[in-house]
């Protein structure tokens, strides 16, 4: 079904294209799915089933308990440059589009952002960034936007990496140089 999503778009999934697809019976396609919502959720939470599998998976990876700025930079880059946008991966954004439409579809796009934060938590807090948790919604959405952009441009994965070090720069502790006094302020070396 994302395959069909990918290429021709939400409006392209009915029960007897998804039939044809599958091989099987139109007749099997409606017993289980009624309406064309119950497609599009299960679409949903078959790959927001996936992607939390996945990510949950390198979350839970012990490695990312001494990853550096550089480290996460690259890992994020090896994750988004590894993601051809074949119809697969472009049916997800069609997916959160039409979950702004329905608001049947929003739980299921919101367990999958909520995989992605929890992957975002787990390396901010690795790397030192207070607030971790608060933040890693903002990363999520940094990342989300950079691929629609590599979508829709062609652009590369390293604009994605060069965006996040970007923001990173200013959380990570030990990327943050001394804070500068404001104006109107004596600075305790000019007292």
């Amino acid at each position: 079904m994302l395959r069909i999503i990918g290429r021709d778009g939400v409006a392209a999934v009915t029960n007897r294209r998804i039939a044809k697809e599958a091989g099987v019976s139109l007749g099997s396609v409606t017993y289980h799915f009624a309406t064309q919502h119950d497609l599009l959720r299960e679409s949903l939470l078959r790959f927001v089933a996936e992607e939390t599998r996945r990510f949950t998976e390198l979350a839970a990876d012990s490695r990312l308990d001494r990853i550096g700025l550089a480290e996460a930079a690259a890992l994020v880059g090896q994750v988004a440059g590894g993601t051809e946008f074949d119809s697969e991966h472009i049916a997800p954004f069609e997916l959160y589009v039409q979950a702004g439409r329905d608001e049947r579809l929003r739980t299921a796009a919101a367990e999958c952002f909520a995989a992605y934060d929890r992957l975002a938590a787990r390396i901010l807090a690795a790397l030192g960034v207070a607030d971790a948790e608060r933040l890693a919604g903002t990363v999520v959405a940094l990342v989300t936007g950079q691929q629609l952009r590599r979508l829709a441009t062609g652009s590369t994965a390293e604009d994605l990496v060069d965006a996040l070090l970007l923001l990173a720069r200013g959380a990570a502790p030990e990327a943050r140089p001394p804070a500068s006094p404001r104006p109107g302020t004596v600075s305790p070396a000019g007292r």
